[in-house]
């Protein structure tokens, strides 16, 4: 163990007798959900339903759920004799996962990564293989993993050169917590170079999992309802997934649009008091999703903060705002959900999470990455929607990166009926 690590080890055991009063305290600034405080302490976890194989996969939020999800129904699909087992880190996530799990799959929040929680954590649940979303790195599960004799695979794994740059100094702790992993698969040559140079040895670009993501789904009576009591004969266009100050932006942006009907879905929807406000500051007449609001074709602005509703907007958008690249830190959202539904996508330059996706769907035409609400506002207006060929070509790649993933992954698996 390298010297950082066996600190981590050390301050994180120290932080283990006032976990209740760190929960406590999130719980009261709306961080956690008290009824879920015990999950993230592991104790008292759900039993098992049965006693297959069980694979652990962990993303941090909504995205990398979603990504997750996918690739367990498709391990299901491979394996049905396999008990799946999901985790995250947000309420959001959470809730988000509970209504599309798999009969074979059970959900709990993630452990606070203490070494006495890691190791409640792994003893309860066995997992045989330990999946880790995109770029979720917590050193005592990993290391209880390891302990417990389970293999370990990153997938879709993404870093920024800002982070590889941060690495750099721990570069032998990064190779002590993931350079032993049994698979470790990069969403982007960027990413795959940078984990290389960390890990001291090659590793795989699979391509990302995002792009084997299906659009969301919607439901056909509602989307009709919306469509004749909200729209009607009106354009309508949505800022989907939007950040702090993204709203605003798009709001100046449709001043090139004043008749249409706008959807604003913020990225988070506890956010929607603050998007209230700003609706109210600049006199413009809405609806709030959240309190059953039922807008009419007066409406100028459906404010749709709730949660698994996008499938709806993105299909009744003429065209799509996507958010999280106009706001540091971030770093862009999935574009291919709204482009795969035939609908013209801008978002804002700073994109770097998705950034080789990003390049080549701009060069493709399909996608616009524009700075001022001026350009935002005439592209979303004027922009042609994806032709059918480019849209068939774009569903013959997305599948890629999904069965290069899935060949680095079942091999890890222990044979069907080995521990039966």
């Amino acid at each position: 163990m390298t010297f950082a690590l066996h600190v981590y080890r050390v301050l994180t055991s120290a932080l283990s007798p006032f976990l209740g009063f760190v929960l406590s305290a999130r719980v009261k600034q709306g961080k956690e959900d008290f009824s879920r405080r015990n999950e993230r302490m592991a104790r008292h976890l759900p039993v098992l339903r049965n006693n297959g194989v069980l694979v652990w996969l962990h993303g941090a939020s909504v995205g990398e759920s979603r990504l997750l999800l996918e690739l367990g129904n498709r391990l299901l699909d491979e394996r049905p004799d396999l008990m799946l087992l999901f985790t995250s880190q947000t309420q959001t996530s959470a809730k988000l996962m509970g209504p599309m799990l798999p009969d074979n799959a059970v959900y709990t929040m993630a452990p606070i990564d203490t070494p006495a929680a890691a190791r409640r954590f792994i003893r309860h649940w066995k997992p045989s293989l330990c999946i880790f979303g995109e770029g979720e790195i917590w050193p005592n599960l990993i290391l209880e993993a390891e302990k417990a004799g389970a293999k370990r695979a990153l997938v879709n794994a993404r870093m920024t050169e800002k982070s590889a740059q941060g690495w750099q100094r721990f570069h032998q702790t990064f190779r002590a917590l993931v350079g032993r992993f049994d698979a470790v698969l990069a969403a982007d040559e960027d990413t795959a170079r940078r984990l290389a140079n960390l890990m001291g040895k090659p590793v795989v670009c699979a391509g990302n999992l995002k792009s084997a993501l299906p659009p969301p789904s919607a439901n056909d009576v509602e989307l009709r309802r919306m469509q004749e009591s909200f729209k009607g004969l009106r354009k309508c266009y949505l800022a989907a997934s939007t950040h702090n100050g993204e709203e605003a932006l798009f709001l100046d942006a449709m001043k090139a649009a004043p008749d249409a009907a706008l959807i604003l879905a913020p990225r988070h929807p506890e956010r929607g008091p603050l998007i209230e406000d700003l609706l109210r500051a600049r006199n413009i007449p809405f609806a709030r999703r959240s309190r059953g609001e039922a807008p009419n074709t007066n409406t100028r602005v459906l404010l749709a903060d709730t949660m698994g509703e996008m499938g709806i907007w993105f299909r009744l958008a003429d065209a799509v705002y996507l958010g999280g690249g106009h706001t540091p830190d971030v770093g862009g959202h999935n574009p291919l959900e709204p482009i795969r539904l035939g609908k013209p996508v801008v978002s804002s330059p700073d994109v770097f999470n998705f950034a080789n996706m990003m390049e080549d769907l701009s060069e493709r035409g399909l996608i616009r990455l524009l700075k001022t609400p001026k350009a935002i506002g005439r592209a979303l207006v004027t922009m042609a929607p994806p032709s059918s060929s480019s849209l068939d070509l774009l569903e013959y790649e997305a599948d890629a990166p999904m069965q290069a993933t899935l060949g680095a992954i079942l091999p890890l698996l222990p044979e069907k009926g080995l521990l039966e």
